[in-house]
């Protein structure tokens, strides 16, 4: 028999965050700070339309683009909040997670050899959706003393005759790490003066922490028409599970999208869009609530990190920090498998997010006050050892 694989997919790494997960999994009293997910559920008046949804019969296909209540409803928000227009009839498409709006997206766009830049440390969908829509990606290795912003610069550097898309992670999983207007500002008129589109990943936007609130670039000069912004329901309104997020894009690109989106997925789950209607119309309190209960933790977390004396820049966004543990002399690896095997705590090495994350851990703050009270007491007592031992 013939070998029936694609290339492509044999050739593709396993997600860095697995295994971590897998041995978690079977150890006894072991804490995990390594899942990006809230630990928060879902706020009742938004399971009770779901059930509702599910009382009343309605569980026949939507629209392949979605319910034009919730897309209306999406496209509102985004105006009140952001000052951003888009049309809910032509330039919206409700996705399975946010997950899909990025891979619907990179396949809507791309044809073989085109380029995608994509600044890391980044999620870990980024690299293989481009590679499985035929895209090369490329990679811009983001430094710990710019806090892990892009410049315009490094952009610039990266730029090529085959650029074509941009991938912009902002709050960003892992680091945390947001972008001011003024940081966004030269990056939309390199990506203008070279023709580049951007899929703008928002998914954290609304676990933005500090005086300033989150900055679309798709909001400003010129950017509209060349801005795909994809955002969900999952990390605002506690609602993983659900699996429900949206793609904002000009027409012609919207129209391409749901192209892809009716023949690989048909439509989002209906009874996630009836519930999802009632999430943004009245959830901004939940979110509110929430994201206080994160920047609580976040401040912790700082506070203890500095009273180890371990580094970490103060990220502003998402719910992860990102501390340096470069003193320590071993790889991101070896630190996270020893503080697992040692000390029965999880967390990911940054290399997960790419390789410029060597020296560098993602610790998950969506976790109660108590466990990240326990889980900073064991790796004070793990790092102890580590010290003591190059002494």
């Amino acid at each position: 028999m013939r070998n029936p694989l694609a290339n492509v997919v044999v050739n593709m790494k396993p997600s860095g965050i697995r295994k971590f997960f897998d041995i978690v999994s079977e150890m006894p009293d072991a804490i995990s700070l390594g899942v990006g997910e809230p630990d928060f559920d879902t706020p009742w008046h938004i399971c009770d339309e779901g059930i509702y949804a599910l009382e009343k019969g309605k569980t026949f296909y939507t629209s392949n683009a979605g319910l034009a209540e919730l897309r209306a409803e999406i496209c509102k928000w985004y105006e009140r909040k952001y000052e951003v227009h888009f049309n809910s009839k032509t330039e919206c498409l409700i996705t399975v997670g946010g997950s899909e709006g990025i891979d619907v997206a990179l396949r809507a766009l791309l044809n073989p050899g085109d380029e995608v830049i994509i600044p890391e440390p980044c999620y870990v969908s980024y690299v293989p959706c481009v590679q499985l829509a035929g895209g090369v990606p490329v990679t811009i290795s983001l430094k710990n003393e710019n806090q892990f912003r892009l410049t315009k610069e490094e952009l610039s550097a990266a730029i090529t005759d085959k650029t074509k898309v941009l991938i912009l992670s902002y709050p960003n999983n892992p680091t945390g790490a947001i972008m001011r207007r003024e940081d966004l500002l030269p990056i939309a008129e390199l990506c203008i003066e070279k023709d580049i589109i951007v899929i703008s990943d928002e998914i954290y936007s609304e676990l933005t922490y500090g005086d300033e609130t989150h900055c679309t670039i798709g909001s400003l000069p010129g950017m509209a028409e060349r801005t795909i912004i994809i955002n969900g329901f999952s990390k605002a309104y506690a609602m993983t599970g659900w699996r429900l997020g949206y793609a904002l894009a000009p027409e012609m690109i919207c129209q391409q999208m749901t192209k892809i989106h009716q023949f690989a997925i048909m439509c989002a789950p209906t009874t996630s869009q009836y519930a999802a209607v009632s999430a943004i119309r009245e959830g901004d309190k939940d979110i509110a609530k929430m994201r206080d209960s994160y920047d609580q933790r976040r401040k912790y977390l700082m506070r203890r990190l500095s009273e180890m004396n371990i580094p970490c820049f103060e990220p502003f966004g998402a719910f992860y920090i990102f501390p340096c543990i470069k003193e320590f002399g071993i790889t991101s690896d070896e630190f996270a498998t020893r503080l697992l095997m040692e000390e029965k705590l999880a967390v990911v090495p940054g290399t997960a997010f790419g390789d410029c994350g060597e020296g560098f851990l993602r610790i998950s703050y969506a976790y109660s006050i108590d466990q990240l009270r326990e889980a900073m007491g064991r790796i004070e007592r793990f790092i102890g050892k580590l010290r003591a031992d190059k002494q």
